[in-house]
């Protein structure tokens, strides 16, 4: 075997495709059963995920962005790289990222999205909304590009669509080469009842949450929901709802009235019943008073509501469907949620930690997958400003207390100080000079002997 020949089948040896996927063959298996319960059970009828999930994806799309022009000769080429190593391996694009901070500094003027909505029904920050809503509630974004087959515009998406994720399944190649480099993918398809709708694999950007459920099916193709781990939270919270709807369509707790003395007739229960339902419908006051010449007692088959305390398992639910989801219960509108301080503390911490790493998979994924196979947007990328927001301002009368005493002392130029609270500098040469408190001279003249100074 000559050296090339050797280098080659290094090059296509992939044992972790031959561990993994068996055959293809057919559809993969998503393990998680619950995909149409997060949207259902979940996002649809409890409280605390809708807010959740809508608080995390309103503050995503309240961070500016817009699509720059690569200008630098250095940006170009690491572009270029990066697009050839995903053209050469479309799976490495989930390793190969666009660093968007390194590269803002390459980038110079601001460029139009390339459609003015990203589809007929949505604006783009409907767009990027809803895939953010996705992520969240099933681990998965699948956005497909409508691209022509044919013409001057063939291959080049025209449109985009974010798929309801829940209901969108992989179908693996028949043919598929396990021990290659190439993706088992062979097309996804959309299915609900009677809807099937079949997507060639090239037309899919598919986005997904890591997934540690490995299997022979192909479970790990298939991002891992948020709320997975905390389910049974919000069956518990939904059930706990119930129950406290229940117990107030009742009027209370429930059980049976009975006669302490001599046991009422079956007649005389009845119509017992049927006098406590008149006087339970009537507004009349004087009608909910009623006479009985016996004893009567009630005994009680159910906990009250404050025996029962739902209210505090309904926040250890939230609390626990909030850390899973990486957002605080502080946010929430809670009585005991914390003062002003807290709150903005807790909303830079969520941001930091759960926004902005969605934010660069959906930059990174755009960039790579959309806006760099469009004809005229080969050299360009889609950025998040998220240093524009709020929560991520520097405080500024911190900052000016902390440069005014290093200026004072001779460690900071005005300029440099300028610049830190992100002022243009000044063209007083002055501001280019390290001075003192009370004068401005250099730092040098400061430091001689008084009678120095007086000559």
């Amino acid at each position: 075997m000559g050296f090339f020949d050797f280098m080659r089948k290094k090059q296509t040896d992939n044992k972790f495709n031959q561990s993994f996927y068996w055959g293809g063959n057919g559809y993969t298996n998503n393990d998680d059963t619950n995909a149409n319960k997060y949207i259902e059970e979940g996002y649809n009828i409890n409280g605390d995920v809708f807010s959740i999930v809508n608080q995390i994806s309103n503050k995503l799309i309240s961070i500016p962005y817009s699509v720059k022009k690569i200008e630098s000769k250095q940006a170009k080429t690491k572009h270029n790289k990066l697009l050839k190593a995903v053209n050469y391996n479309p799976s490495v694009s989930q390793k190969v990222r666009l660093n968007a901070l390194e590269l803002k500094s390459y980038v110079e003027g601001e460029m139009n999205l390339p459609f003015e909505t990203p589809n007929p029904t949505q604006s783009w920050d409907e767009f990027f909304k809803l895939s953010e809503d996705f992520l969240n509630l099933t681990g998965n974004i699948y956005w497909y590009k409508l691209m022509p087959e044919e013409g001057a515009d063939a291959g080049s998406p025209i449109q985009v669509y974010c798929l309801p994720s829940h209901l969108i399944e992989i179908v693996l190649r028949n043919d598929a080469n396990m021990l290659s480099v190439d993706s088992p993918i062979d097309y996804y398809i959309m299915e609900d009842r009677a809807t099937y709708v079949k997507f060639k694999r090239e037309e899919i950007v598919h986005l997904s949450i890591n997934n540690p459920n490995y299997g022979t099916n192909g479970e790990h193709l298939y991002g891992q929901s948020p709320l997975r781990a905390v389910w049974r939270n919000i069956e518990a919270s939904n059930k706990g709802l119930d129950l406290n709807l229940n117990t107030l369509k009742n009027g209370g707790v429930f059980g049976f009235i009975h006669s302490k003395g001599t046991a009422l007739t079956g007649d005389q229960a009845q119509e017992l019943k049927e006098r406590l339902k008149e006087m339970n419908k009537s507004p009349e006051d004087l009608s909910r008073i009623a006479g009985i010449s016996a004893e009567i007692g009630f005994t009680r088959l159910s906990l009250s509501a404050d025996e029962l305390k739902p209210f505090e398992y309904l926040k250890y639910n939230q609390k626990q469907i909030c850390n899973a989801l990486g957002w605080s219960d502080t946010l929430l509108n809670n009585d005991d949620g914390g003062k002003y301080d807290k709150q903005v503390t807790e909303l830079k911490r969520v941001l930091i930690n759960t926004v902005l790493p969605h934010v660069k998979m959906i930059e990174d994924a755009f960039n790579l997958n959309i806006l760099q196979t469009i004809k005229g947007y080969e050299d360009s990328c889609i950025y998040f400003d998220y240093k524009e927001l709020p929560e991520m301002q520097i405080d500024i009368e911190t900052m000016s207390k902390w440069i005014v005493s290093l200026k004072d002392v001779g460690m900071l130029t005005g300029n440099e100080g300028r610049n830190f609270i992100g002022l243009e500098p000044s063209e007083d040469p002055n501001m280019d000079m390290f001075t003192v408190k009370d004068d401005i001279m250099s730092l040098e003249d400061a430091l001689l002997p008084k009678d120095e100074l007086t000559l």
